[in-house]
Parts: C-alpha cells; sequence; structure tokens
C-alpha cells in the first residue's frame, strides 16, 4: 500500500457524530468516509462527476465485493 499521510484536524462534535452515522451506513470508518468523500469533492472539481455507481473504493464496489453467491 502507498505511504498515507497523517494529519490532525479539528472538528465540531456534532458534524462528527453525522460523519460517523454515515460512515457506519456504508461500512466504512470515520476515516475512510472522509477521505472518500474529499476524493470525490476533488474529483467533482477536476471535472468528473461524483462516482455514484460503481468504481474502486465506491459502496456500489464493496457491496459487490462482499457479495455472498446465493443459489437460484
Amino acid at each position: 500500500m502507498a505511504e498515507r499521510k497523517s494529519f490532525l484536524m479539528r472538528i465540531d462534535p456534532a458534524l462528527w457524530a453525522e460523519l460517523e452515522a454515515w460512515a457506519q451506513d456504508e461500512l466504512r470508518s470515520v476515516n475512510g468516509q472522509i477521505e472518500y468523500l474529499l476524493r470525490r469533492a476533488v474529483h467533482k472539481r477536476q471535472g468528473g462527476a461524483a462516482e455514484e455507481r460503481g468504481g474502486p473504493g465506491t459502496a456500489v464496489d464493496y457491496a459487490e465485493k462482499t457479495k455472498v453467491n446465493r443459489p437460484g
């Protein structure tokens, strides 16, 4: 895995609680959720559409990787 940059971030407790709940809904850590949101924002700023469907690291990608093969 590539080296990661660490930094300290101050955040309002109410915002933290919202991010924490959102992250749980999408099966991510809060750190992972913040990184995901920042990645989407940068992608959108660069002229790309927000990743709503599929692609590495998205909720759809995670769901596909963890899908249980069920008969029928």
